[in-house]
């Protein structure tokens, strides 16, 4: 028996055992193309043919077993509805189920990622070996779907109802460990013991040592939970993910609900309501929204990639200037990936900080059992503190991170030329201040850009890389090679004050701004959009973030753009400031605050805010929850246009990227590109045309209006 295709081909070995080996020859990972789905049967056909086959094992290749389906393949054919879409499951629910009614055992070796589409594959298999690096998981519920290849319903008969619906709503990659814990592995061994470990499995199942088929009847037969368990782990699993995740996503309960429902029939009939599920979902904006926002970011690494392969060296050893929170957040994501940092400070007492910084994310990560206490102590040894500038000379990329002042940065970043190669990268992670303008301070202006990092430093996976007027590409290629070394997803923009997230963001402070002044209460403006989608609210963003830079960076933008982002005298920002309510860090902004029995700050209405408020603002009344949803969106929606117009940023993939990783913009919605999209341009215009009286900042641009009457919106899809 032989196969040989592009993605499947099938190899014999001794004793009747054949080995199934998903190795797609024109791409890096094995996913599930329309073309690999149908070569998949026809391998099934030969397997089927054999009369010599005694037993399978399903391998991946050295990139590892399956990264899931192609997504833009497959939603181009989820745009024919619901029938279209159960049309498209069916052909590979088909293939695992032949696959589990095979006359012989079958046996997955598991290595590198096992995902989606991948770990179905597995499921559909009687047993399930996997190597010490391997990584499972369902992450379609990220999509806005659930998994359609039977992940509902063999995954709940192999792990049991809350594993099940656990790793299904949140949509987690898990270690090969906690798979075992789990019972989803039957065994985790070293990746070179892996094919053994597989056939040894398979003689077992061969000679009859392990009941395979027991296994089968336990995955194709109802699951033996009785009325009163099945009603409340549905209920507590429920609960749990509304909890979590809110109402913005209808996937996860939907998977949740359909476990339960599924629960007491057989594995043809709950598949049957899986697709049914599924093809529902597909046609949700959620689904759109999310499923765009994955294929943005898989944009955002293609264009990443591409300036990673022109530049002209790598990044082995890095300094950051200015410890601190920010500094410290730098020299440990640097370090925890492997490249050497140096931090500089002018005083011990920041290089304390800085340290105290990085030593504090690292303890969580060993408390949590995501790392080795060796390895953090591996971790903090690549952090070099110092108040000089000892071995600045072997670095290839200084990021300056000092205070946010034009006349500091430029003394600092003149003095540090003075200390490196004449090719080390200078990156200033300023996040207004001219990049162009910082240049001045420099000889060599070619080799400077802005990488602006965004706080807290190790948890937003955004870097936006800005381009100065005389930047060179090689620094530009450097740093976005540097930035996806530290696992972050860097996005080019252009020099601009405010850079892009900053300049779409600062718009809509100022919508509030002017909601507070005309009478809205900033609790109900808080919570109107954190129901909206938002994580927190304008007023407690504010909060967090410290008033005190959106007040210094206020002048930046109205010198900026002084016809929109002007703002109003004596507005509730400007007020709170002078009053010394800076927001947590002092213990008092719009909200007050006081650490609870975990140390950690929890806010309460303030009275003193509405005092202070009061002289400034008209009387409060309740504004409708439309009124504010507009006000202070559409302001974003129409920056985020200008900066396209103005070629700020190059695409709308990399603008909302931007804004849903670095702003914590709602990613159900897609971005505000994606939502000005749903909503239709039309009404976005005719939104902002209602409230042009506001000022500048409701003011239409061209290309927009244009875009609008030709019909058009910033996707295609």
């Amino acid at each position: 028996m032989t196969f040989s295709g592009n993605a499947f081909s099938i190899l014999m070995h001794e004793e009747g055992i054949a080995e199934l080996g998903f190795n797609t020859q024109d791409a890096k990972l094995n996913i599930f193309t329309t073309a690999a789905v149908a070569e998949l049967s026809e391998a099934l056909d030969a397997l089927e043919r054999s009369a010599d086959l005694k037993g399978l094992i399903i391998t991946g290749n050295e990139s590892g077993f399956c990264a899931g389906a192609d997504i833009g393949e497959f939603q181009s054919q989820y745009r024919g509805g619901p029938e279209a879409v159960i049309a498209t499951v069916s052909a590979n629910i088909r293939n695992y189920n032949r696959i589990e009614l095979l006359q012989v055992p079958v046996v997955a070796a598991v290595n590198g990622m096992a995902l989606g589409g991948g770990l179905e594959l597995c499921l559909a298999c009687d047993y399930r070996i996997a190597a010490d690096n391997a990584v499972i998981g369902l992450p379609e519920c990220n999509l806005g779907i659930i998994p359609g290849w039977g992940g509902t319903v063999r995954l709940p008969r192999i792990a049991g109802f809350d594993t099940a619906a656990e790793w299904i709503a949140f949509a987690q990659q898990q270690p090969a460990v906690k798979g075992l814990q789990a019972g989803v592995l039957d065994a985790v061994v070293e990746p070179e013991r892996l094919r053994d470990a597989a056939r040894h499995t398979l003689r077992q199942c061969i000679d009859g040592k392990l009941d395979y088929r027991a296994r089968r009847r336990q995955k194709t037969s109802p699951m033996q939970l009785n009325g009163v368990e099945l009603a409340m782990a549905h209920e507590s699993c429920r609960g749990v993910v509304l909890m979590r995740l809110g109402t913005h996503y209808p996937a996860p309960v939907a998977a949740i609900d359909l476990i339960r429902e599924a629960a007491a029939l057989d594995r043809d009939a709950a598949l049957a309501l899986e697709s049914s599920t599924l093809a529902t979902l597909t046609a949700t904006p959620e689904a759109h929204a999310l499923t765009g926002v994955f294929i943005n970011e898989r944009a955002v690494m293609k264009q990443a990639r591409s300036w990673i392969k022109r530049s002209d060296r790598g990044i082995e050893r890095a300094a950051v200037l200015g410890a601190g929170i920010m500094g410290g957040g730098i020299a440990f994501q640097s370090a925890l990936s492997g490249i050497p940092i140096r931090m500089r400070d002018i005083a011990q007492r920041g290089l304390d900080l800085g340290l105290s910084e990085a030593g504090k994310l690292l303890s969580r990560r060993v408390e949590r059992g995501r790392m080795a206490p060796a390895q953090m102590g591996q971790t903090l040894n690549n952090i070099i503190p110092g108040l000089g500038y000892e071995g600045f000379d072997g670095v290839d990329i200084v990021v300056e991170a000092v205070v946010e002042k034009p006349e500091v940065k430029l003394a600092v970043l003149a003095e540090v030329e003075q200390q490196v190669r004449e090719d080390t990268v200078l990156a200033s992670n300023t996040s207004t201040i001219s990049i162009t303008s910082l240049a001045a301070a420099l000889q060599r202006p070619q080799n400077f850009c802005g990488m602006h990092f965004f706080n807290p430093v190790h948890a937003m996976p955004l870097v936006e890389v800005i381009r100065g007027e005389q930047s060179a590409d090689s620094t530009i290629a450097r740093t976005v090679a540097y930035a996806a070394a530290l696992g972050k997803k860097p996005v080019i923009v252009r020099d601009c004050p405010g850079f892009l997230v900053n300049r779409t963001l600062y718009p809509y402070f100022l919508g509030f701004m002017l909601l507070l002044r005309d009478g809205a209460d900033y609790q109900q403006v808080d919570k109107v959009m954190e129901q909206w989608g938002w994580p927190m609210g304008p007023a407690y963003l504010l909060d967090v973030v410290g008033l005190d830079p959106v007040v210094h960076s206020e002048q930046v933008m109205a010198s900026g753009y002084p016809e929109r982002m002007t703002a109003i005298d004596d507005n509730a920002l400007s007020v709170l400031f002078q009053a010394g309510r800076l927001g947590q860090k002092t213990g008092a902004g719009f909200y007050q605050y006081q650490e609870d029995s975990r140390g950690r700050p929890r806010k309460t209405p303030a009275a003193e805010t509405y005092e202070l408020l009061s002289p400034h603002c008209d009387a409060l009344r309740e504004v409708s929850t439309d009124e504010i949803t507009a006000r202070m969106i559409v302001p974003m929606g129409l920056e985020m246009a200008r900066c396209l117009e103005d070629g700020i940023v190059a695409s709308a993939a990399e603008a909302d990227t931007a804004l849903v990783l670095g702003l914590g913009f709602p990613r159900f919605r897609g971005g505000i590109l994606r939502w000005m999209d749903s909503v239709g341009l039309d009404n976005v215009c005719e939104m902002a045309d209602y409230y042009a009286g506001l000022g500048g900042l409701y003011q239409v641009p061209e290309s927009l209006r244009r875009l609008a009457q030709a019909g058009g919106g910033f996707y295609n899809d």
